[in-house]
């Protein structure tokens, strides 16, 4: 069979996430609460544009979220196909407080009752687990399904469902496709990108025992761009220096922006040691960048570390 000729002119796509002119380190998904619901049927392009569970039910359930700033990931079990369920895995992180919580629901609309306003307010169980969410949302961007779902099928092989508890999971949107395969890591709220099997592995193993993995690590969501960048590069020091990092070590208590957006001071605290960081950002534009497959490239700005440096009492 002759193959038709390419089209004169047309050039190939290029996907989001198969460029990489920006850093990582300040790019996770900001938020603090999440309500992570079991939602195996399909996904419209956005979870909350009403085309997933309904327009007149969305309208509400926004509104509450709304009510409570939390952020919604829907979730399928990584072995999804025929999967037909009466209850409904939900999970509420308060990424702040470290916690995650997990009961099971009949149905969306028990969403509404929750109150969001911090942990231990449903009644529910405390989970001591860590929880990965891996972006498979092919409806937002092409990359989720081709790179995310492959990794998914593979660490559902070493950490079967059955076996090891539910810690892998696909997920909507988490923001940042161009990083594909992107993840959440829970309860503390990390995103990760531009993963691979073996990295993966590795965050998660780390994750068992709390440990603090730097490898495709975006940052902290409870923080600020600048502030994802300084506690990361204060955890990269010590870990560089052989000291036991762990999440939820690193409070942030100081982030200034220069007036002219092009140098940040910031303080990071070790609350393990009691030591001081002061760590100094410079901001840069880059070219290139592809926010979503399809897009022009444009430009953004990053930032970059200058300076890490223990401040003396």
């Amino acid at each position: 069979m002759t193959m038709p000729a390419p089209q004169e002119g047309k050039q190939p796509l290029v996907r989001c996430s198969d460029v990489a002119p920006e850093p990582l380190p300040g790019t996770a998904k900001q938020a603090g609460t999440y309500v992570i619901f079991e939602w195996p049927l399909s996904w419209s392009h956005d979870v909350l544009d009403g085309g997933t569970l309904g327009e007149e039910f969305t309208a509400r359930l926004k509104a509450h979220l709304k009510k409570y700033g939390a952020s919604l990931q829907l979730i399928r079990h990584p072995t999804r196909e025929r999967r037909q369920i009466t209850d409904h895995h939900l999970y509420l992180v308060f990424a702040e407080d470290n916690i995650m919580e997990v009961t099971h629901v009949s149905s969306p609309e028990e969403l509404l009752e929750l109150d969001l306003s911090g942990p231990g307010r449903n009644n529910l169980e405390q989970r001591t687990h860590p929880l990965v969410l891996i972006c498979t949302h092919a409806k937002r961007d092409a990359c989720c399904a081709i790179k995310g779902r492959p990794l998914v099928t593979e660490l559902e092989k070493r950490y079967p469902f059955s076996e090891n508890g539910d810690i892998v999971w696909e997920t909507s949107h988490t923001k940042g496709h161009r990083f594909a395969p992107s993840m959440l890591l829970m309860p503390w709220g990390y995103s990760f990108g531009r993963m691979n099997v073996e990295a993966t592995e590795s965050m998660i193993e780390a994750s068992l025992q709390g440990a603090y993995f730097i490898a495709g690590n975006r940052g902290r969501g409870t923080l600020t761009p600048t502030a994802q960048v300084a506690e990361l590069a204060v955890a990269s020091e010590l870990a560089l220096a052989h000291e036991p990092v762990k999440y939820g070590q690193f409070d942030v208590v100081s982030d200034e922006i220069a007036a002219d957006a092009k140098s940040a001071k910031l303080t990071v605290v070790d609350t393990a040691s009691g030591r001081n960081f002061a760590v100094t950002l410079a901001s840069r534009t880059v070219d290139g960048i592809i926010s979503s497959c399809g897009a022009e490239p444009k430009r953004g700005n990053v930032w970059d570390v200058d300076s890490v440096e223990e401040a003396v009492n």
